[in-house]
């Protein structure tokens, strides 16, 4: 009888774990976020460091998602040297964050995080090194440095895989191709999502569409985002996230994975221009099966000002700016988009 007993126990744990695994995955991702910089000067923070309020509106948008990603252009520290070269600090953009504002970004829910970026290293290792441990201690996750070159972790039955990289020393250097394909391909190994970020792609408004070509900026090489997106899905991602530019741009579908090639800046405090595209912040949540194929989305449009955090914007600028530049960029694309930011395929 007892062992019936246990038989039955250990056929009904097996039935509802199966069972209970998890069918749709939701991700979250916003792009740059930069709660305000003590360099050059403290001005450049919020008053009183009062920055609870920047991003307060997000979290009802977030707080149902699996995953909810952001790149942190630039790190959390309070005493570390400038290593970027820079003639004059009153020009110089270089960003380092109090290491208390951390505790705000992660009241908001975000719990995944890109480091990979051309400010991450501005003040040098020790930054980078605070910004891990902020991270690590708060329970999220990270990676994109080659300290930390990728994440795995498992939420809810599911196990992720997560990587990110840019062109900038210290980072996952996507020129290096064959490094960006094995740490996919081995993440897509162990895990059932794999998630890619990419800090690549020109800036600025001039630079909202997407050429299909390697972009050039000031000199420098940021890769080819149509054709290293899809050089990752071929290796095993199945979520791509952009981000870069400073301005949003079209988002894409390819082997029924979703690529959003740069969601632009989201809460970027100061020394930033958030002029016309530069101040929409879209939030794109996205809905994918347990094998990482796209199933639907949403666009929730948020709008930036200078010197304030972030506000839900009415008029849904983000969502319609991204969808007329998938129309324009992608023709092919299958994704529908609806006026209320919804869109699938």
């Amino acid at each position: 009888m007892r062992r019936f007993f246990l038989l039955s126990l250990f056929l009904f744990i097996t039935f509802f774990q199966l069972f209970a695994q998890k069918d749709t995955i939701e991700i979250a991702a916003v792009g740059d976020i930069m709660l305000g910089t003590d360099y050059p000067e403290r001005k450049y923070l919020p008053p009183d460091d009062k920055c609870d309020i920047l991003l307060e509106p997000l979290i009802s948008h977030i707080d149902s998602s699996d995953i909810a990603f952001a790149n942190l252009e630039g790190a959390f520290a309070d005493s570390a040297e400038l290593v970027k070269q820079c003639n004059d600090p009153s020009v110089c953009y270089a960003f380092r964050t109090p290491q208390n504002y951390f505790s705000y970004i992660q009241k908001s829910g975000l719990n995944l995080f890109s480091l990979a970026n051309n400010h991450m290293f501005d003040f040098g290792m020790p930054a980078v090194d605070s910004t891990l441990a902020l991270i690590d201690r708060s329970g999220a996750y990270t990676a994109g440095v080659y300290k930390r070159p990728f994440a795995v972790f498992v939420r809810d039955s599911v196990t992720y895989g997560f990587t990110a990289f840019s062109p900038n020393k210290g980072t996952n250097d996507f020129h290096d191709t064959l490094r960006l394909v094995r740490i996919v391909q081995a993440l897509d190994d162990t895990a059932d999502i794999v998630v890619v970020s990419f800090h690549m792609g020109a800036e600025g408004s001039k630079h909202q569409h997407l050429t299909r070509k390697t972009e050039m900026y000031y000199g420098e090489n940021r890769g080819n985002p149509y054709k290293l997106s899809r050089k990752v899905i071929d290796a095993g991602a199945d979520v791509v996230i952009g981000h870069g530019p400073h301005v949003p741009r079209a988002f894409d579908l390819y082997k029924d994975r979703f690529i959003a090639y740069s969601l632009g800046n989201f809460c970027t405090y100061s020394r930033m221009n958030l002029d016309g595209p530069n101040g929409l912040a879209p939030l794109v949540k996205i809905k994918t099966n347990r094998e990482g194929k796209f199933i639907e989305g949403q666009i929730v449009s948020f709008k930036q000002y200078y010197g304030k955090g972030i506000i839900l914007d009415e008029f849904n600028r983000a969502a319609a700016k991204i969808q007329s530049l998938t129309r324009s960029d992608i023709p092919e694309c299958v994704l529908r988009f609806e006026k209320n930011g919804y869109f699938s395929k």
